[in-house]
């Protein structure tokens, strides 16, 4: 699978009383499914994960990937804290066509985790999951980073295809690029411009073509009007390391020159077209343009993300026309005197 260019780590909204909006969550899906994002990660800590029960969890995945674009690449959070809730998660995941899973280490037998235990439960999950394995490497919400290492050695299993590193640290991202980088490759499906082909796009087309009835069938009864048959969709292949994702925006451009695939991002939730921008420089050679929409996120994305938290890209999305709202208990909303921040910050940023 393809896991390059710009992901939004998308919200999930609440009502009043914290029961999920899904009407809401469905709205946000559709809007970021019109922006150039290369797709979205349901169910990360920026959706609030944790806080989710089973019930809430499979609707809120069924409910985003009913509502993205065919094209759109589908990650889902999948994370519990034993092996056997996160496989089930991941076949839930599979059901609704998602196109990779997002797995970090489990948190409450924090001083359990040793390398053998966490490098011996990632394989695990990469064994039995019916999707390709994301690794989620976040230190500031689970008490584990994980080696550089040992992500090189878990880089060799053919059902794990990239990392989300979002420690911040560029020095990671260049050594998990450098450790991993003379990987044999593997070979992917894209389109004829290299895209990303998804689970969705392939079950769209084999779901009309399956319903088509030759005129042969009908035996002499009622005409019908009957779409025909979905035309195949046209593809290629391509070759493929494993991919490093940063999930911090403040290092984008810097982490794409030092071979990152792309960046899945909280800010993109509530500001996707200038992560996006910061991309599309760096891919259209122009470093001035690029460094320039660096600069430009990088003073927000750590107020807003980084010290506001859950909160802050709530009420961020809120303030750039997306479905936002309050975060689930025990978080708090901002305060007056930090919205007021927020808005004065996203003033002049595209969203």
């Amino acid at each position: 699978m393809l896991i390059e260019g710009v992901f939004a780590a998308v919200t999930t909204p609440f009502y009043p009383d914290e029961r999920v909006y899904y009407r809401k969550l469905e709205a946000n899906v559709a809007r970021y499914s019109r922006s150039q994002l290369a797709g979205m990660v349901v169910l990360g800590s920026t959706g609030e994960a944790p806080a989710l029960d089973d019930v809430e969890t499979r609707d809120v995945l069924r409910t985003a990937a009913e509502a993205a674009a065919p094209e759109k690449v589908l990650i889902a959070g999948v994370n519990r804290e034993s092996l056997h809730a996160v496989l089930e998660l991941a076949h839930t995941a599979a059901q609704f066509h998602y196109d990779a899973v997002l797995v970090r280490t489990p948190t409450y037998y924090s001083t359990q985790m040793t390398p053998s235990v966490v490098a011996n439960y990632f394989r695990a999950v990469a064994d039995r999951s019916p999707l390709p394995v994301v690794l989620y490497n976040i230190p500031r919400c689970v008490p584990y980073q994980i080696p550089v290492e040992m992500v090189a050695e878990l880089a060799h299993h053919p059902n794990i295809i990239a990392i989300k590193d979002s420690s911040g640290s560029l020095d990671r991202i260049k050594g998990i690029v450098e450790s991993t980088r003379g990987m044999a490759k593997r070979t992917v499906t894209v389109t004829p411009v290299f895209e990303a082909v998804t689970s969705r796009m392939q079950n769209a087309v084999s779901t009309l073509s399956a319903t088509f009835v030759q005129a042969s069938d009908l035996a002499g009864g009622p005409a019908l009007a009957v779409a025909p048959p979905a035309a195949p969709i046209k593809t290629r292949t391509r070759e493929v390391g494993f991919q490093v994702l940063t999930g911090s925006a403040a290092n984008i451009l810097p982490s794409l020159e030092a071979g990152a695939s792309g960046a899945i991002l909280g800010f993109a939730a509530c500001a996707p077209e200038a992560c996006y921008e910061v991309y599309f420089a760096w891919k259209d050679r122009d470093a001035k343009l690029a460094a320039d929409k660096q600069a430009s996120i990088a003073m927000p994305n750590q107020r807003i993300v980084a010290e506001f938290g859950i909160a802050g890209v709530k009420y961020a999305c809120d303030f750039n026309g997306y479905y936002g709202g309050y975060p689930r208990q025990p978080l708090l909303p901002l305060t007056v005197e930090q919205k007021a921040e927020v808005e004065q910050m996203l003033a002049e940023i595209r969203n």
